[in-house]
């Protein structure tokens, strides 16, 4: 086991090695190695966001590519990259949460009305409920969805989501009891 983890470690090295010295093959295998994981990362964490997915990977792996030459190798490459991708996550969460209005003004009706046909395997069948979710937060005002997102998938406090935007704790709280209600609303609408 450890002649297999070395040989890794020395393959990553390599690859590593060669795209510091710019070569042009190590940069699209270093690009096509990582690619898949890092955008089913990003994917996730932005439903329902997927016109920004393929921007926020193409800024991760510029970061990575930039940031390389500080890689201290102390844990995999891909594990660094999706750090790097968590944070740029984060920093995505951060700036749509920050923009003027979006806690005080969320705009409701604008976004159409989802119907789709309610079956009792839905609740049985995880990729459903995952569907389902997904659809109604897109249904969601974005605002409403980042909050839920940031909050039960990034495991955020009111009071970190707070102080990273800028917002007051009782903006954030009282913005994710409507945002809560709104998804229990239109889920049980779909």
């Amino acid at each position: 086991m450890v002649a297999a983890s070395s040989a890794i470690e020395t393959d990553e090295r390599d690859l590593i090695d060669a795209v510091l010295r710019r070569d042009r093959k190590a940069t699209a295998e270093f690009v096509s190695r990582y690619s898949d994981k890092v955008y089913s990362y990003v994917r996730y964490r932005l439903i329902p966001r997927g016109d920004m997915v393929d921007d926020l990977v193409q800024e991760v792996f510029l970061a990575g590519l930039g940031g390389l030459r500080d890689f201290r190798r102390d844990a995999g490459l891909q594990d660094w990259l999706l750090g790097i991708a968590r944070n740029k996550v984060g920093d995505y969460y951060r700036s749509r949460l920050r923009e003027p209005l979006a806690l005080d003004e969320a705009s409701e009706g604008s976004q159409p009305e989802l119907v789709i046909e309610s079956r009792a395997d839905e609740l049985i069948d995880r990729e459903r409920l995952q569907e389902k979710t997904a659809l109604v937060l897109r249904a969601l005002p974005e605002i409403y969805g980042l909050l839920l997102l940031w909050r039960y998938w990034e495991k955020k406090s009111a009071q970190e989501m707070a102080t990273e935007t800028g917002k007051s704790i009782k903006a954030i709280e009282r913005t994710l009891s409507r945002a809560r209600a709104e998804f229990r609303r239109r889920w049980n609408d779909v």
